[in-house]
């Protein structure tokens, strides 16, 4: 049925244990579930063994040694047992729900993107994956979870034949999430906001394994993805979805008056594509935000 693949990072401390609490969730999904680890980090091909799982290494590395994105996915897809792939961030705890609502739309559309929100939640032990351990999980998510803000994606559920041309985007940092959503609007492929129909634990962690130890979208290869994304008019987020999955079931976004002007402002980038057209137009609609960048990366590359 579908095929999930990750770039965990190395399995050191604490990012281990959230990482194979990840990992033994997705195994606990049930038949015609297939799990892929890709990379070369440290400990992943122990995990993969540890969890009965695939290990695929040798994926192709930025300039600065992070994964390639679009190496990534293109490993995965030929390797993939499934016609329906699921790229999932390596510290999020998958419920059966992602399965039901993915097959939903695989019988509706033959190309789509699935994406949602996320809970947050301080996981600090190993899951204990057996009775019913997708209640308990709940329970704790109504408990103790955040909600986190809709401005990042963890998950992307698609069929195999989208996504053949993404740019070699640096892997666990920002800005190519935003793209994905992006690019399946200008491609006009249903994005489908499945946060009310989808959980998905996101376990807290701090950026110890990352440079520095500072957040993703503080990095230089940030910023970089940007570039390679075409520039500020391409970060969409979940407000740009124009399908939503929820109670009343698989349906477009209903149109509300307070979003009228993002809508017509995704319209604008959408239309233009990615580019200089895109980007005077993002100028003057933002100005301030718009040149406020420009001279970032100015200064940056002057540096």
């Amino acid at each position: 049925m579908i095929t999930l693949f990750s770039g965990p990072k190395p399995f050191a401390g604490r990012i281990g244990l959230i990482q194979d609490n990840a990992i033994a969730s997705w195994t606990r999904l049930g038949a015609g579930v297939e799990v892929l680890l890709l990379g070369d980090e440290p400990g992943i091909a122990e995990s993969a063994a540890r969890h009965g799982v695939q290990h695929l290494p040798g994926i192709l590395r930025t300039a600065a040694g992070t994964p390639r994105l679009d190496a990534m996915f293109a490993v995965a897809r030929q390797a993939a047992a499934h016609p329906l792939l699921c790229y999932v961030n390596a510290d999020v705890i998958l419920l059966p729900d992602l399965l039901v609502r993915a097959q939903a739309a695989a019988a509706r559309f033959p190309s789509f993107l699935m994406v949602g929100q996320r809970w947050d939640l301080d996981l600090r032990e190993p899951l204990m994956l057996d009775g019913d351990w997708e209640t308990q999980l709940r329970h704790a998510v109504r408990v103790r979870g955040r909600r986190h803000p809709p401005g990042g994606s963890d998950y992307f559920v698609f069929p195999r034949s989208c996504f053949e041309d993404i740019p070699a985007f640096a892997l666990g940092r920002a800005g190519w999430d935003n793209w994905m959503i992006y690019h399946a609007r200008r491609r006009r492929w249903p994005v489908i906001d499945a946060s009310q129909a989808v959980t998905v634990i996101h376990q807290d962690h701090d950026y110890a394994h990352l440079p520095g130890g500072r957040p993703h979208y503080r990095h230089p290869e940030s910023d970089a993805n940007l570039v390679l994304a075409g520039g500020r008019p391409t970060v969409f987020t979940l407000a740009d979805a124009d399908w939503v999955d929820d109670e009343a079931g698989l349906r477009r976004r209903p149109l509300r008056l307070r979003e009228l002007a993002r809508r017509t402002e995704a319209g604008v980038y959408l239309a233009l594509g990615p580019g200089k057209a895109a980007g005077r137009a993002r100028l003057l609609m933002h100005p301030v935000q718009t040149l406020a960048y420009y001279f970032r990366r100015m200064s940056k590359e002057a540096m």
